[in-house]
């Protein structure tokens, strides 16, 4: 249980990397008007991935660890769930012709899921790094 509750925690630095690389990208193609390209939608997609994958783990830590449904885990379930539900919701546009609209939505749809991440993480570790 030690392992998972550290790969877990430790998959943040993946996620937000990720999630950086995407915003960065999202940004500069939303700035520029350029076309949305198969990696732009891989690169949505990995981070989607990296989400659901660290909510499932997350999840499985919640009902298994010592000490029950302590209210800060409650709540860090909570806030990434809502992350999760952002970054889903880029299917929505998924579809459109619009490059420019894929790009400042996902560039949004990010963001949200990175400030909610790390709002997260730092209410029930006390920060990012510690």
């Amino acid at each position: 249980m030690a392992f998972l509750l550290t790969f877990h925690g430790e998959m943040r630095w993946l996620v937000a990397l990720v999630g950086t690389i995407a915003a960065i990208r999202f940004a500069v193609g939303w700035l520029r008007r350029t076309e949305f390209k198969s990696v732009d939608r891989i690169l949505m997609l990995a981070f989607t991935i990296l989400l659901d994958i660290n909510l499932l783990l997350g999840l499985t830590l919640l009902f298994s660890l010592p000490g029950g449904w302590v209210a800060i885990r409650l709540e860090h379930a909570t806030t990434m769930i809502l992350a999760l539900v952002a970054v889903h919701s880029s299917a929505a546009w998924r579809r459109s012709d619009d490059p420019t609209r894929k790009f400042r939505n996902n560039f949004i749809v990010v963001v949200v899921a990175l400030v909610l991440v790390a709002v997260g993480v730092i209410r029930l570790r006390g920060g990012w790094i510690w």
